[in-house]
């Protein structure tokens, strides 16, 4: 049995030594923060000083006007300055910081996170938000659909849910606008549920297509200024409507995404493809795990991609669960239902075969 040291019959040292238990020497680190303004960096009431000493509970930081101390051990104190200086660079191109995007930044260890908030590649960015949130190509199958749209006036991008294909798309179109390449953006997608006629629902045709077409409302708002994006819609700028009412126009200098294309019919998906304009680009998006259509109908999309992809000017993108950039679990989530998905087919094609 080993018996206990107390601090009355040894001294620290000795417990330390007994124990093994690593000693750290510790010292101390200064950061000037003369580049950005210290209330913003501290906040109101030093409540973002707060969440950063929450980060690092065994480290001691003090405020000192336009600069903050660092003491503890040597590692973890490198840890926080990497931290830190993420958060000046931030501060020093967008001026302010949310407390969310704070939390973001000091929480996030994986360089998809940090690359989210800091510019390391500003080449790679293809719209800057709001918040001063970057929007750019995380993936490399995402990469290879913006270089495709560069190249290309048609692109087909094909993949599961949370792969950023509608976001993508929408960042792509919102550069075009900006660098006044197009100049308007068109947005649509079929409103499957409603049968496309959409007249039983109350309202407007605002309040009745709005729910249907949420996601790339949602895509905007992270990508231009409340105010600007307003302007744009009520100018017509900016276009969101149910692929219904695409019938019989000419879509010219114009970005053009049909999103959620594996719910459009042959003939949807035909009549959109020759609305095209000759001085516009068009992206269909489609994932084809989630059809929606009724069991009498096929989609439309898979038979498009596969007659046009050989065509020049049109490209194929096809993203996967690699490409997920939204909870990590969602990735786990689409491995699980495309192994499942094998086992049934297997187990079909072996019923077929007895």
């Amino acid at each position: 049995m080993i018996e206990m040291i107390t601090f009355e019959r040894a001294s620290y040292y000795l417990i330390l030594k007994f124990y093994h238990i690593k000693t750290y020497k510790l010292t101390e680190a200064i950061i000037n923060l003369e580049s950005v303004n210290p209330i913003e960096f501290f906040g109101v009431n030093n409540n973002k000083l707060d969440v950063l000493k929450k980060k690092f509970p065994l480290l001691k930081i003090l405020s000192r006007g336009s600069q903050i101390k660092l003491s503890g051990s040597p590692e973890i104190i490198g840890e926080a300055k990497e931290k830190i200086e993420l958060l000046i660079q931030y501060l020093e191109r967008n001026g302010q910081i949310s407390e969310n995007y704070l939390e973001q930044i000091l929480g996030g260890d994986d360089e998809k996170t940090i690359d989210n908030f800091i510019d390391r590649n500003p080449n790679d960015v293809l719209v800057f938000g709001p918040n001063g949130k970057t929007v750019r190509a995380r993936t490399a199958n995402q990469k290879m659909l913006v270089a495709a749209c560069d190249k290309n006036d048609i692109v087909f991008a094909i993949g599961p849910a949370g792969t950023g294909k509608t976001y993508t798309a929408v960042a792509l179109a919102v550069r075009a606008l900006k660098n006044k390449v197009v100049k308007k953006i068109i947005l649509t997608r079929p409103a499957v549920e409603a049968g496309e006629s959409l007249g039983f629902l109350p309202g407007d045709l605002k309040e009745k297509i709005d729910p249907y077409l949420r996601p790339l409302y949602d895509a905007l708002d992270d990508m231009i200024p409340a105010d600007k994006l307003g302007y744009y819609m009520s100018t017509r700028t900016i276009e969101i409507a149910p692929l219904a009412y695409m019938r019989g126009r000419t879509l010219d200098n114009a970005f053009i995404i049909l999103d959620e294309a594996q719910n459009t019919n042959d003939l949807q998906i035909k009549m959109f493809l020759t609305r095209i304009g000759p001085n516009a680009k068009a992206i269909i998006t489609g994932d084809p795990t989630q059809i929606d259509l009724p069991k009498n109908q096929q989609s439309g999309l898979f038979r498009a991609a596969r007659v046009l992809k050989n065509i020049d000017g049109i490209s194929y993108i096809e993203l996967d669960e690699e490409d997920v950039v939204r909870h990590k679990l969602v990735k786990a989530i689409i491995k699980a239902y495309n192994k499942d998905d094998e086992r049934i087919t297997q187990f079909k094609e072996q019923e077929k075969n007895k």
